[in-house]
């Protein structure tokens, strides 16, 4: 690893160092540092317990146990300068003993981590704001023989590297990482690479007869869940072209909760949302920068009294400091599953998402003027 100096137009690389000759340790140094950044790893991750010693009739623990995007679990094992020849073993016990792991087992699991090792906070609400779903019902954790194992160290041994792809072949998803340290002057300096790409994963079974009712359970309420919103929207949908609502003309039903229009500013999308226990409509001030949404946020707020005059109702102003998205809501209660409850709750969509487009129109254009002459004057 070279840094470069612009000013002579030259690299001089920087030294590399050995973690020992360092003084860092496995469980104090690489292990918090990939605790506190797992997507240090390539990808987003959700550290849910390190040093986890669940296991019956075992005192073996592994390094840290996180998930993916996908609500499979993965198992991090973590070696400073050498990999060791039996890592990989380590890795294939924690995973098969993880494998029966079901949901109110991992939600209990990300629970003591949280209480132990985070101030607290509510296990169920981060997994479904990480796996971005309103309720945990509707998703599988763990399912299938879904496990991934992950490798970090500085150096791989030949056998270790083997046995990687060798799983790799049999459809057993596996990743080895070689982080590095090196020294800039006084600061130190980590490159995380990975060195073994990962095809897809195939089914590799191993006894899971313990998750099999919960899964079917879970797929089959995932599908109905589908299935109902589905009907909803192309129901809703119906109606708003008899109520001459032209924002969704050219929207299709989806199995999704919820249903997007353009706003005329990109990324801000009007939404309606089909929820158990809540009918809502809002503005998502979605932008890729989180910061461009907070400032349009500000400035909408500060008409806030004029758009709500238009509105007719409170509107619920939700800046969100603690994430990218920003959200002007009005909702209100219904009981969104029983089919018998949807006339009124379309009805009630139709109503207040015209309202909202109209009492946003004016200063919607307004921001969009703004924003496009700005982007004029950076180019």
């Amino acid at each position: 690893m070279f840094r470069v100096d612009r000013l002579q137009n030259r690299l001089s690389r920087l030294t590399q160092k050995r973690f020992s000759d360092l003084n860092l340790r496995e469980r104090g140094h690489l292990q918090e540092w990939l605790a506190n950044q797992p997507d240090a790893l390539g990808e987003e991750l959700l550290i849910i317990q390190k040093e986890f010693d669940g296991f019956e009739e075992t005192r073996e623990r592994l390094d840290l146990l996180a998930l993916d995007k996908d609500g499979n679990l993965v198992v991090i094992e973590n070696k400073l300068d050498d990999s060791g020849r039996d890592v990989t073993w380590q890795a294939l016990k924690y995973t098969a003993y993880v494998s029966s792991l079901n949901k109110t087992q991992i939600v209990d699991i990300y629970q003591q981590y949280l209480d132990r090792f985070c101030g607290g906070g509510n296990a169920v609400a981060r997994l479904c704001e990480f796996l971005e779903v309103e309720d945990l019902a509707e998703i599988s954790l763990n399912r299938d023989n879904d496990q991934r194992m992950f490798f970090i160290a500085a150096n791989f041994r030949r056998e270790v590297t083997a046995t990687v792809l060798w799983l790799l072949s049999r459809g057993i998803e596996a990743k080895c990482f070689k982080v590095t340290p090196f020294m800039l002057g006084e600061e130190l300096i980590i490159d995380i690479q990975q060195i073994i790409p990962t095809p897809e994963a195939a089914d590799f079974m191993i006894s899971m007869s313990n998750k099999d009712g919960e899964e079917k359970a879970a797929q089959d309420t995932q599908k109905h869940r589908h299935k109902l919103r589905l009907a909803f929207w192309e129901a809703a949908l119906a109606q708003l072209r008899a109520d001459g609502v032209t924002l969704y003309q050219n929207v299709s039903p989806t199995k999704d909760h919820w249903l997007s229009a353009g706003s005329g500013v990109s990324s801000c999308p009007y939404q309606m949302i089909f929820g158990r226990d809540e009918a809502r409509v809002e503005l998502s001030l979605s932008k890729p920068d989180g910061h461009e949404n907070k400032r349009l946020f500000d400035q909408l707020i500060t008409r806030r009294q004029e758009i709500e005059t238009a509105f007719g109702n409170v509107l619920d102003w939700r800046r969100m400091d603690d994430k990218k998205q920003s959200r002007i809501v009005f909702s209100r209660d219904f009981d969104g599953y029983n089919r018998e409850s949807w006339p009124e709750m379309i009805a009630w969509l139709s109503e207040h998402i015209r309202k909202l487009e109209a009492a946003f129109k004016e200063p919607l254009a307004r921001l969009n003027r703004q924003i496009r002459t700005h982007d004029e004057e950076a180019i």
